[in-house]
């Protein structure tokens, strides 16, 4: 009977299991750099220029420039390392990958009658816009009494022990499934800390106890920790654009966002405290993410003379729908009474979660660009977006987590600035960008500066671009949002070689 009663709390309670916090909020509402080499190198400072496929990406209107159908293709390295502080220990990591992260065509079609729409383009372009590879590692010895323990302590706080524990007779693997699907995540958590001996019930016999302490003794506490995700955020756009009169570009994309995301977290904590019960913990996590989601930008490139121009760009926020899969492992070694005994709980099982929207913030970009005729150019362009309007929805079931974005993000502005120089038929390139903080306290997620320079070199009908650019942040990222928040600091700079071929068609 107990059984069919948890069954049907499990179906009433669906809003109870979500765990999304403000990392995959801010996670999926950023991007980065991506694209051509030559978009790259000036920083992506293109949208007063377009001309270029991944400048149409950043400013629709971009595809009007082209004088005649173009395409484009690129590859791209990139390489990261991490460099880690926590505590008295340090670290550093470094890995590199290597993918196609752009191509497209934009069809040009010009007017063959005296309108002043002297011509069309259409346009279709895929386009990486974040990589989610990522790897480092931090391990010392905390000195501040902060222990895993406070995770499972806090998501215990308040829940009944007969909501977190397992029935007589039920397995580890059962109960941890049936727990999740009629109480959700938080009963889980709890869960995984009673069973594993961290956690102590006030009255060990009173199914509606509330409070609970922990096995485990004040003191230092040794922790070794392990972060690595791969995946990344793409887009395709589907452009359309044309050209008024001499001086005016007005162009539309429509976007379709997908999101492929994994990651996996491992923690070793030991501690030899005087009185603890449990002296060795380890814990880990897996998260599997996929999503879809739609944009729309608006844009336009207007020529104030031969030599000046200026755009400016509309992208609407991105409506993602998400589904996550997680799945935890945990294991205690204790000293109860002289015995040495461990537990391992490891379900083995895949939680699913219930579908998810999110919705990004909008993004303003202002651009000048100056052109030097055919010998060459400078550009700036300036973005703005708020990244504390970023909603989980429907906002009823996330109200807890919408606050906290509200409270801790902020608006951001981004600076890009890029050069060209042409001699006969090479061009030489440079950039610089710097990218604010999008947390308030401007430390939790760093401000970005980042630097780019590179060649081309003109066939005629064909371009071959190669760009370096190289981007470094500092961030205070805590090993959990719950409880055991203490933070490591990393350093972690990313260095991209990025070669295009482009060509009319």
């Amino acid at each position: 009977m107990k059984k069919l009663n948890l069954l049907f709390i499990g179906i009433l309670s669906m809003s109870t299991i979500y765990a999304q916090d403000i990392t995959d909020a801010l996670r999926y509402s950023q991007d980065n750099i991506q694209g051509t080499a030559r978009f790259r190198a000036l920083s992506g400072a293109f949208g007063a220029l377009g001309g270029d496929m991944s400048a149409v990406s950043l400013n629709p209107a971009g595809s009007a420039v082209f004088s005649s159908s173009h395409a484009s293709f690129t590859l791209s390295t990139l390489e990261t390392t991490n460099d880690t502080q926590y505590f008295n220990g340090s670290g550093s990591t470094n890995d590199s990958n290597f993918d196609i992260n752009q191509g497209g065509a934009a069809f040009v079609f010009a007017s063959r009658d005296n309108s002043p729409w002297r011509k069309f383009t259409l346009g279709v372009a895929y386009e990486k816009t974040n990589n989610f590879n990522d790897n480092w590692f931090a391990f010392g010895t905390n000195t501040n009494n902060q222990s895993i323990d406070l995770y499972f302590l806090n998501y215990a706080d308040g829940l009944r022990l007969d909501e977190i524990s397992a029935l007589d007779g039920e397995s580890l693997t059962d109960a941890y499934a049936g727990i999740g699907n009629a109480y959700g995540f938080a009963n889980q958590q709890a869960f995984l800390g009673f069973e594993s001996f961290i956690l102590e019930p006030d009255d060990i016999n009173n199914d509606a106890n509330t409070t609970y302490s922990s096995n485990l003794a004040s003191g230092n506490f040794n922790h070794d920790y392990t972060y690595a995700s791969t995946g990344y955020n793409g887009k395709i756009s589907f452009n359309m654009a044309a050209q008024y009169e001499e001086n005016l570009y007005l162009g539309l994309n429509l976007n379709s966002h997908f999101i492929d995301y994994q990651r996996s977290t491992l923690l070793f904590e030991d501690n030899t405290n005087a009185g603890s019960i449990i002296n060795d913990i380890e814990f880990e996590n897996t998260l599997s993410t996929t999503g879809n989601g739609f944009s729309f930008q608006l844009g336009g490139i207007l020529k104030l003379s031969p030599e000046f121009r200026v755009g400016l760009t509309y992208d609407s926020p991105t409506w993602y729908t998400i589904e996550e899969e997680t799945t935890q492992y945990i294991a205690t070694e204790r000293d109860d009474a002289g015995t040495n005994a461990t537990q391992v709980i490891n379900p083995q099982i895949v939680n699913i979660y219930p579908q998810y929207k999110l919705q990004t913030p909008a993004k303003v970009t202002g651009s000048l660009a100056y052109v030097f005729g055919t010998q060459g150019l400078i550009s700036f362009d300036y973005s703005r977006k708020d990244y504390s309007s970023t909603k989980f929805k429907p906002e009823n079931d996330y109200t807890n987590v919408n606050n906290n974005i509200s409270n801790m993000l902020t608006d951001a502005s981004t600076y890009r600035l890029g050069g060209e120089y042409k001699h006969k038929q090479f061009s030489f390139r440079g950039g610089y960008r710097f990218e604010e903080s999008p947390y308030a306290d401007g430390v939790t997620v760093g401000d970005l500066t980042g630097y780019s320079f590179g060649v081309g070199y003109n066939f005629g009908n064909t371009k071959l671009d190669v760009t370096f650019d190289q981007s470094n942040r500092t961030n205070e990222t805590p090993l959990y949002n719950v409880g055991l928040t203490d933070a490591a600091l990393i350093d972690r700079t990313n260095s991209n070689l990025t070669l295009s071929l482009s060509f009319n068609i």
